[in-house]
């Protein structure tokens, strides 16, 4: 059957009153227009309401994928980061909404961003760059981005991608752990709540599939860190002078 035919009927049951999670018709055009088929190896079963595993990651459905895009409300012209290349199809939706040359995408996983880069070039998005790089530190290069796009899962969002935000910017990510919800920030603010939806966590680097090492301590430390930093009193800086004025004082008596 015709690729178009079978993105059609994609789209429309998606809009039907029985399934009902795409009302957005710039999204509605979208994901008409992007060849889910060339990101699957199966044609017909690329535009079924359902999760696909490639490259130890998941594909995700098309309900799904309308809910994230609905979330992110991203406009023509926006630069988008895309944390999660996956397999592509996302990035390419997003192209069509905002033009392919400001879509940005990295994936920790260096096996799918050669897949991706390969999957976008072939469906005519050349103009999206794809990058191997640990999500959590964003892409700082190309920042500040309109819209962040974080398709895994974590308790709260990285440090670097919230820092990379353009003024007036939105991230959306899935937060929690085994429950978890849709949440779009702007500003440093949840500003909307979504559904809920299941993603994998947020890896960083030594976690992903086929790695040498798996050490989700190391972010964990660097977050704690920060943490840290950011939460003095001014405190400690009282007790450096405290020394320093004992220091003198003996100095003095001696």
């Amino acid at each position: 059957m015709d690729p178009a035919v079978l993105r059609e009927d994609m789209v429309d049951g998606l809009e039907s009153p029985a399934k009902d999670v795409l009302a957005d018709e710039a999204v509605a055009v979208a994901m008409r227009e992007a060849p889910r088929h060339a990101f699957l190896e199966d044609e017909r079963a690329a535009y079924a309401d359902r999760e696909h595993e490639a490259l130890g990651t998941r594909v995700l459905s098309p309900s799904t994928v309308a809910r994230l895009f609905q979330a992110l409300a991203a406009e023509e012209g926006d630069d988008v980061l895309i944390v999660g290349a996956g397999v592509g199809y996302t990035a390419a939706v997003a192209a069509e909404l905002v033009g392919e040359t400001n879509v940005h995408a990295v994936d920790i996983s260096r096996p799918l961003v050669v897949e991706a880069r390969r999957n976008l070039a072939e469906a005519g998005y050349q103009g999206v760059l794809v990058d191997r790089r640990d999500g959590a530190q964003g892409f700082p290069e190309y920042a500040p981005f309109d819209r962040i796009l974080l398709e895994a899962a974590a308790v709260e969002p990285p440090h670097a991608l919230r820092s990379q935000l353009a003024d007036g910017g939105r991230l959306v990510f899935p937060r929690g752990t085994h429950c978890q919800r849709l949440e779009a920030l702007e500003d440093g603010d949840t500003v909307a709540r979504f559904d809920a939806v299941s993603f994998d966590p947020l890896l960083i680097e030594g976690e992903q599939s086929g790695a040498v090492e798996r050490n989700r301590t190391d972010r964990e430390d660097r977050e704690y860190a920060r943490q840290r930093a950011e939460s003095r009193t001014g405190w400690e800086q009282e007790w450096i002078e405290w020394e320093e004025r004992n220091g003198r004082s003996s100095v003095q008596e001696q």
